[in-house]
């Protein structure tokens, strides 16, 4: 079975659609066993080491004071709520006083995309998301290299 690398997977540009920042990367699935986007979701955040899961939600909680679901619940994603679920596509929302975030998990045959989208709430929201962004560039990346080794 082929495996994905971490260089495999790639920042791409992501229309906003009404937020004030969008991002996106993008997983190549040739070679891996076939996953609905929530499994995707989950083995991305969820089956990470406890230590790391437990670094991501303070690092949600308290740098973007995102407002987190319980952990096990079914409708939640390490504590982002399930806003959209069906086989193709996940979408995962937390929100702040300060702003929203949602991340979308997008599949299909070929690839993976998985898009974070930030509305901010006045200039405090800005100021939280700027100080989280350069993390996130660097966490989904490797969290779904992760999830691509465990899966491959």
């Amino acid at each position: 079975m082929a495996r994905t690398s971490n260089s495999a997977i790639r920042r791409v540009r992501v229309e906003p659609a009404g937020a004030h920042f969008a991002s996106a990367f993008v997983l190549p699935l040739a070679g891996l066993p076939r996953r609905t986007a929530e499994e995707w979701a989950r083995g991305t955040f969820e089956d990470t080491p406890a230590p790391l899961r437990t670094l991501l939600r303070a690092g949600w909680s308290v740098v973007l004071g995102l407002r987190l679901g319980p952990r096990a619940s079914r409708r939640h994603v390490i504590g982002w709520r399930t806003v959209e679920s069906g086989p193709d596509r996940i979408a995962v929302e937390a929100h702040a006083p300060s702003l929203t975030a949602r991340n979308v998990v997008t599949v299909d045959d070929a690839r993976l995309v998985w898009a974070t989208y930030v509305n901010f709430e006045g200039p405090t929201g800005r100021v939280r998301w700027s100080l989280a962004a350069p993390v996130h560039h660097l966490v989904v990346p490797l969290l779904l290299g992760r999830a691509v080794r465990r899966t491959a």
